[in-house]
């Protein structure tokens, strides 16, 4: 077996070692994986054209999906925006240090290749010291996307990102495990009300406490026009998908328990090794079902397990993924998060599709 080019460092066993490579590999033009409070990003020097193309390379990312660059202190900024609007700076105070990219007018000095040719580009502080450690030192801004394959779950543990990109990228910065398990939110500051693009962990309603109003895409629970342009990633394609085929029941509880109990056992009939996976108030509803998989009790603890379980079940090669959906619980990151990776495959149970 030929051995892995790629680098781990450890940052709890050398904090200032792991900050110290993994910023004299952004400074030389290099990727780096590295740990977010969100998920794990694969980062190079924003200003470098060349070392952008690169995450795209490693990922097999599209080049119209647009990256999102991360700083470490708001005086990073000048270079990277042209202009900061009221909204913007409300937004800053607020959520900065923390999961909340902000799109703005980009600066001439962030080439195209980062923006996905748009005019705009968005901008976050992550709420991590390895990540704002190695940002500071590089004194770089760092174009980053999620470590994985494009398509794929995103990663909140170093071994995802491994698996995903073991030499493809030169170093990897084991951080642990994120702590939040969704990408942050994303907002378009650039008008006089706030558009919410991605959701997060930061919510709508927390953004219009903050700036005194908000919108929410319609593609967050939907599908973007034919032809309508991407400002943040996350919109246009299928993502955060695992091998399994994802299916998304929505309804009332017993509704859906009723629907998905029926689907369950008419696979199980034709050999096919299923999932179901919902909220904890949920589980007694599935007594005859092998493998239930529970995401915790609310919106934060279900954030914190989807990537991860969804990696679980290509180790245990599910054919077939039942989504419990719980809108209202499980917040609009978890529903926008696996309705990606169902690739818009949703069921009503109100349907007799049996």
């Amino acid at each position: 077996m030929m051995k892995c080019a790629t680098r781990t460092v450890f940052a709890d066993k050398d904090f200032d070692g792991a900050i110290r490579d993994g910023a004299d590999e952004l400074k030389k033009g290099g990727l780096v994986v590295f740990p977010t409070e969100t998920v794990y990003g694969l980062g190079a020097n924003a200003f470098s054209p060349e070392a952008v193309k690169n995450i795209f390379l490693a990922k097999g990312r599209p080049q119209d999906n647009p990256l999102i660059v991360h700083i470490a202190e708001t005086g990073q900024l000048d270079g990277i925006v042209a202009e900061v609007t009221d909204t913007a700076r409300a937004l800053m105070k607020a959520f900065w240090p923390g999961p909340l990219s902000i799109i703005m007018k980009k600066a001439k000095a962030i080439p195209f290749e980062v923006s996905a040719g748009l005019e705009t580009v968005a901008v976050r502080m992550p709420d991590n010291d390895i990540a704002r450690g190695i940002i500071a030192l590089s004194a770089l801004p760092v174009a980053a996307p999620s470590a994985n394959t494009s398509g794929k779950p995103s990663p909140t543990l170093a071994m995802h990102a491994y698996e995903d990109l073991c030499g493809r990228v030169p170093l990897i910065i084991d951080g642990g495990p994120c702590a939040i398990g969704v990408e942050s939110t994303v907002v378009d500051a650039t008008g006089e009300v706030p558009v919410v693009l991605r959701p997060g962990d930061i919510t709508p309603e927390m953004i219009a406490q903050a700036a005194g109003d908000v919108r929410v895409h319609p593609s967050v629970l939907g599908e973007i026009k034919q032809g309508e342009v991407c400002a943040s990633p996350g919109m246009k394609y299928k993502h955060y998908s695992p091998e399994a085929k994802v299916t998304v029941f929505t309804g009332g509880k017993k509704e859906v328990a009723k629907t998905v109990n029926t689907m369950y056992h008419n696979g199980k009939a034709q050999g096919r090794k299923t999932a179901v996976l919902c909220l904890d108030d949920c589980a007694n509803l599935y007594p005859d079902v092998r493998h239930i998989v529970c995401l915790g009790k609310d919106a934060r603890e279900a954030e914190a397990a989807l990537f991860r379980v969804l990696r679980e079940m290509d180790d245990q090669n599910f054919e077939t993924v039942f989504f419990h959906a719980q809108e209202e619980k499980m917040g609009l990151a978890v529903m926008n998060r696996i309705i990606r990776a169902a690739g818009h495959e949703i069921i009503s149970a109100k349907e007799e599709k049996v």
